[in-house]
């Protein structure tokens, strides 16, 4: 089982300064009864930058196993500490567009016999009073615009080209494991460069797969290893393709998917494409019109 590194608050020690939540950047953190509270478990990505921003030395981290995150024995924690911190749990669950895990919050809270934070919807799927979203992690919210209207550009030919991003964010390390749009996909993990190097990214490499990206010489590598495993064991991946640039350190991406996947114990359809500083397509059989049906088998 692979661990994880979350926050822990000493609520002892916590003056309520509010120092540390504009410091989260998965927005996980808010000031609520004069404390500062990690609302959902499920966004603190474990890097600790709140922990600088904190006078009192209130938080700290700690690093547990990573079991499957588990919705009910989160809000057996929420409800110990009051009812502004289960509302701010339920608007930070909506926000990030997390309905399954809204549902069973809310399913835990009718078993309890605990009041909803939250009006029932009407049955034509509209809240009847629609509850405020606190808007603290804009860089981080979690969204699927699949479904929604394509968003076109203009080559300078006059021909039309469509953005195949679907999904945000799309940096590992802001990337939450248990984002609803990791079910059942096809992923592109690739290196930050490459969109700028390969000029047919979008049609050739990203279309139909859900983009992660990430720099493995500048990053935290140890940190990527952690998330993808995490993304890996807690969703039903159909596919990865990793794609990196053709200098070096850049290869240290592969390595890190690889191990990820292992540490998953899953089996998973892995492919790797090597983007050569000029554009071009750097190992065979890979090329500009059969990149996504290469089929490089399992790993």
């Amino acid at each position: 089982m692979a661990k994880r590194k979350i926050i822990k608050i000493d609520e002892k020690k916590c003056n309520g300064c509010g120092l540390c939540i504009p410091n989260c950047p998965e927005g996980a953190l808010q000031i609520i009864d004069d404390k500062a509270r990690l609302i959902s478990g499920l966004f603190c990505d474990g890097l600790g930058a709140c922990i600088g921003h904190c006078p009192q030395g209130a938080i700290t981290i700690e690093e547990r196993e990573a079991e499957p995150y588990d919705e009910n024995k989160v809000m057996e924690n929420i409800i110990r500490q009051g009812k502004n911190v289960i509302k701010a749990h339920f608007e930070h669950l909506k926000e990030h567009n997390q309905d399954k895990y809204l549902k069973q919050a809310i399913d835990y809270l009718k078993e309890k016999n605990i009041e909803i934070p939250l009006k029932e919807t009407t049955s034509s799927g509209k809240q009847q009073h629609p509850i405020s979203v606190l808007s603290g992690c804009p860089s981080s919210k979690v969204m699927d615009f699949s479904k929604k209207e394509s968003i076109l550009t203009k080559k300078k030919t006059g021909a039309k080209q469509e953005s195949q991003l679907k999904t945000w964010p799309v940096q590992i390390m802001l990337v939450p494991p248990q984002a609803s749009y990791l079910e059942n996909a096809d992923l592109l993990i690739a290196a930050d460069c490459v969109p700028f190097a390969y000029a047919d990214f979008h049609q050739d490499l990203l279309k139909g797969k859900i983009l992660l990206i990430g720099c493995p010489k500048l990053d935290d590598i140890q940190f990527y290893q952690e998330k993808l495993t995490q993304i890996i064991k807690n969703n039903n991946i159909k596919s990865i393709t990793c794609v990196h640039m053709e200098v070096p350190c850049c290869f240290g991406l592969v390595h890190i998917v690889k191990e990820a996947i292992d540490l998953s114990g899953k089996k998973i359809p892995f492919k790797e494409v090597t983007i050569g500083i000029k554009g071009n397509v750097k190992i065979q059989p890979y090329n500009l019109r059969s990149l996504r049906s290469v089929n490089c088998g399992f790993i």
